[in-house]
């Protein structure tokens, strides 16, 4: 008992700080402005609660910042936000199961961002029958490479900072190798 609270409190400070990044994210200028590309700063909680608290955890997480998006930037952005954030994390659950854990950050990362840009790619030609916005998937799907190299690069150097608080359970420190 003691421990599922420890998780569900772990999990409601992951989602506070997958918020707050989000809004951050916002703030942060990108080096070459091009609509749709972000940095993905809240995707890097969103890989640190699924390899500590697993899938159902970080999928609770995709689905409370899709409810956020919604409720703060209207219904299109909520959407986008589920589509990117369950296909990504969908694809990252696959990589960790073939892979047997040993999947390296920047793996997961990558695929991560690239399959969000995808579902929200997906989520938009469902919304508006656009087939001519797929002309820029491989603007996104090079930002989705450079941000997910970006993230899991950061994921990497916080992780030893989140084991000194004891966050991080003996069976996910064999992740910090990769």
């Amino acid at each position: 008992m003691r421990d599922k609270i420890r998780e569900m409190t772990l999990a409601a400070m992951l989602f506070a700080m997958a918020l707050v990044l989000s809004a951050a994210e916002g703030m942060l200028p990108v080096p070459i402005p091009i609509p749709g590309v972000k940095y993905g700063l809240s995707n890097i909680v969103i890989m640190y609660c699924l390899l500590l608290l697993g899938g159902g955890y970080a999928g609770s997480l995709v689905l409370l910042k899709g409810l956020f998006a919604c409720m703060g930037k209207g219904l299109v952005a909520g959407a986008l936000s589920l589509s990117g954030g369950f296909l990504s994390l969908a694809v990252m659950l696959l990589l960790k199961k073939l892979g047997k854990d040993r999947c390296s950050y920047v793996l997961l990362s990558v695929a991560g961002a690239v399959s969000h840009n995808l579902g929200q790619m997906l989520m938009i030609t469902l919304l508006y029958s656009n087939l001519f916005l797929w002309a820029y998937f491989p603007v996104l799907l090079l930002s989705g490479v450079i941000m997910g190299i970006l993230t899991a690069v950061l994921l990497k150097y916080l992780m030893p900072f989140l084991k000194r608080f004891g966050w991080i359970r003996e069976r996910h420190e064999k992740n910090e190798d990769s």
